[in-house]
């Protein structure tokens, strides 16, 4: 039997759609389609009831569906096993310049450590740092964009904050509302970007405005220069002459692991796992510790009239 065409059949039954499931599969929706009539025809029965608003499983689908996973899953450990044993054992994270990893990669490396480890860093027009093009195994990403087809676990949840110079005139401000930001120019993601994504951390009425940027580094240096307002999740380290002032009325972003839903890769399986075991919270309460802040905030502040001159 084609391991491929259990793939494409196991998407069909978790999606119940069609359309959703070639998109999870990163293919268009007739090919997907020939392949669920194919493999029908290789079995002699029907698998699915199909209607105009999507699919539903028959009694031999929902048979074959709960078969499919314990054999694909089997099917994965023997590659990971054979990689191993090879020496060819490997696995791919994306992730847009997030500072996160660091017991995580420890916690990894000690229970794999032959498994070679490749790093991708995305830039803001992907969100899902590679993941959804097939180029990285797994992502370590922010919350908000377009989840089809992705699987996501949230490890911590953050508040967000505006960046701006030291000497703006809203530097000093303990907290900050969206109203009082919108004249303002703001910088802006690439207009290729996940709208969702977009739509988050560009000006909350007139995304289209402002410098284009593609990185953190770039994000900050355009603050720098043009005195733009640009987004954080707070507890992120900002470049000397730029302070973070909390926005109070900006809904979260979560700090999330993603990969493909298709996708059962023991080693991608492990990260999530190892993931679930690290305290994310206490991560960044060090990260936003207020002795922490307290430093950075003076000094930025104490660098206003060099700013100014």
């Amino acid at each position: 039997m084609d391991l491929r065409l259990l793939r494409y059949f196991t998407a069909v039954a978790e999606e119940l759609h069609f359309g959703r499931a070639a998109a999870r599969l990163h293919m268009t929706q007739p090919p997907l389609s020939r392949a669920i009539k194919q493999l029908e025809a290789d079995l002699g029965c029907e698998l699915l009831h199909r209607s105009p608003t999507g699919v539903t499983l028959t009694p031999a689908g929902a048979a074959l569906y709960d078969e499919a996973r314990e054999l694909l899953a089997k099917t994965d450990h023997l590659r990971t096993r054979v990689a191993a044993a090879a020496g060819m054992s490997a696995v791919t994270i994306g992730t847009i310049a997030e500072q996160a990893g660091t017991r995580l990669a420890a916690a990894y490396r000690a229970r794999h450590p032959g498994v070679q480890v490749h790093i991708r860093e995305g830039d803001f027009a992907d969100p899902t740092a590679g993941l959804r093009a097939g180029r990285v195994d797994i992502a370590l990403t922010r919350t908000p964009f377009d989840e089809t087809g992705i699987t996501t676990r949230v490890l911590r949840t953050d508040p967000v904050g505006v960046v701006l110079r030291a000497d703006d005139p809203l530097a000093s401000a303990t907290s900050l509302h969206l109203r009082e930001l919108t004249d303002r120019q703001w910088f802006q993601l690439p207009g290729d970007a996940d709208p969702l994504w977009r739509g988050y951390w560009s000006h909350p009425t007139d995304p289209d405005t402002g410098p284009v940027v593609r990185t953190v580094h770039e994000c900050q240096q355009t603050v720098l220069w043009n005195g733009t307002v640009g987004l954080t999740p707070l507890g992120h380290p900002v470049p000397d002459g730029l302070v973070v002032i909390p926005l109070v009325d900006k809904p979260p972003s979560s700090l999330v692991l993603a990969w493909n839903s298709a996708e059962h890769s023991p080693l991608v399986r492990s990260i999530t796992d190892i993931a679930s075991t690290i305290s994310w919270d206490s991560v960044a309460a060090a990260d936003r510790s207020p002795d922490r802040n307290r430093a950075v905030t003076a000094g930025m502040i104490g660098r206003r009239t060099d700013l100014a001159d």
